[in-house]
């Protein structure tokens, strides 16, 4: 399509973040753990749309009954309970998982509510057993940058999806009442790489807190999606945060091609599709698909509750000040804190030896082993590290032998420290003067390869170079 001036085009994105929360369930005491043994549990349900209080039939559950499907609930007797079933009413809110929504909030900036009501959402595509998912308004009006924060929710996750047919679909609960924070945006993005740049931050600010679950299927994005003259769109399920530009400009071109026809641009939830582009999901929702949860009390938020919670350094100001502290490489710095290795990175400082050092070691070093040699290096512990610098810092080996011992551990050999020992440089010359009467023809890239390949890991490949040529002359 060209270059997009997004700005002309009327772009506004808003991002809701779903993250998951690392403790038990939300409103029961089962544990947050997805299984893949067989299930020993299975329960059908079908769904039936009924008139409201109000006279009203919802066109979202009657879109949904006129499929004629039904679902296939799968569940594991020893970590299921009667509340993911929907036989047993709720029991009163995880007050952990509350807190650190509530910390979330605080570094948001947000204002918080006086006492949290939860409310019953409607939900038909048979992803919540009981026909709605439970959430939370914790906070509001907050700050990203320069994007507002709408709201910020606490909620339980729906059952994940097994396998879909045409006349059922099959779920499992073990996902179901994980809970979820839910951070929402006002449509104030203006282009599809500074969403990302807000996802990306908001997903720094979660994982600063050390409370919330990672990996595949932990979080998701959903975005909502308009240009002038269209339609709010809500895209659902972007997995991997790279997608995120690429999934709204190709929304926004939808859009624009369906304006430029004279069509009308439907409201409607979009699923995102792993190559960026997206298909429709269903009619989008009314408003007045959200009501009290009766099962369960409001809960007040007290001025003694929020003074309880500490709030922790972000993982970015962790990275400046590994940088101005230790001079340490960005990039290395921010690996440092990525792979919890700060913890290991701190404790060896103790052995006085060159931070950077110790930095590129935990980063760099183990990444090349790994690649190049093709060594499993989650078999290295926090102790063969501190072997090595406190052998490092007692000038026992050199560190060019670093790289050589971390191999040897991997691999299962004895170490002896000797042979990493560093050389002097006058030991060095002594000894390159001996390699070179021994090897009159050879040039200085041929001694240069045995004098290094003799003494792998006690020297410099560098000084050998310097005495080669000052040798040689």
């Amino acid at each position: 399509m060209g270059q997009i001036d997004y700005n002309k085009l009327g772009l506004k994105v808003g991002i809701e973040i779903h993250r998951q929360l690392e403790t038990n369930k939300l409103f029961c005491k089962c544990h947050s753990i997805l299984q893949d043994k067989e299930p020993d549990i299975n329960i059908e349900r079908s769904l039936r749309a009924v008139i409201s209080e109000k006279g009203e039939r919802d066109i979202v559950a009657e879109y949904e009954m006129a499929k004629r499907r039904y679902a296939v609930y799968e569940a594991y007797s020893d970590s299921t309970c009667l509340v993911e079933l929907d036989e047993s009413p709720p029991e009163n809110i995880n007050k952990h998982a509350l807190h650190i929504v509530l910390e979330v909030a605080l570094l948001l900036k947000c204002n918080i509510v006086d006492s949290v009501q939860v409310m019953r959402k409607q939900v038909l595509d048979f992803s919540n057993t009981s026909g709605f998912q439970r959430t939370a308004l914790v906070a509001y009006d907050g700050l990203v940058k320069d994007v507002r924060i709408q709201t910020i929710c606490l909620e339980e996750d729906a059952a994940r999806k097994i396998k879909e047919v045409k006349d059922y679909v099959v779920y499992r609960l073990d996902r179901l009442g994980i809970p979820l924070i839910e951070i929402s945006t006002y449509p104030d993005i203006n282009s599809p790489q500074k969403a990302k740049e807000i996802a990306e931050y908001l997903g720094m600010i979660l994982k600063s807190t050390g409370k919330v679950k990672s990996g595949i299927g932990t979080i998701r994005q959903d975005l909502n999606v308009s240009i002038k003259g269209g339609a709010r769109v809500e895209i659902k399920g972007v997995q991997e945060l790279n997608l995120i530009p690429k999934i709204i400009s190709l929304e926004a071109e939808r859009q624009l091609n369906l304006v430029n026809q004279g069509l009308k641009v439907s409201p409607e939830v979009r699923n995102a599709n792993l190559d960026g582009t997206t298909s429709f999901l269903r009619p989008m929702p009314g408003a007045s698909r959200m009501y009290p949860e009766t099962d369960i009390p409001p809960i007040k938020i007290t001025k003694n509750m929020l003074a309880m919670i500490k709030l922790p350094e972000l993982i970015m100001e962790k990275v400046i000040n590994l940088r101005k502290k230790y001079s340490i490489n960005q990039d290395i710095a921010r690996q440092l804190v990525k792979e919890n290795k700060l913890e290991l990175f701190n404790k060896l400082l103790r052995f006085n030896v060159d931070p950077s050092l110790i930095a590129n070691t935990l980063i760099l070093t183990v990444k090349d082993i790994k690649s190049r040699h093709n060594l499993n290096v989650n078999k290295l512990k926090d102790s063969d590290f501190e072997f090595i610098f406190k052998n490092l810092s007692e000038r026992k080996i050199s560190k060019n032998a670093i790289e050589n011992i971390l191999i040897d551990i991997i691999k299962g050999e004895k170490i002896e420290l000797s042979k990493y020992k560093e050389l002097s440089d006058e030991e060095l010359e002594k000894e390159i003067k001996k390699i070179i009467e021994q090897n009159k023809n050879a040039n200085i890239g041929a001694l240069m390869g045995i004098i290094m390949a003799k003494y792998r890991g006690r020297v410099e490949g560098k000084k050998v170079m310097d005495i080669l040529k000052k040798l040689l002359q």
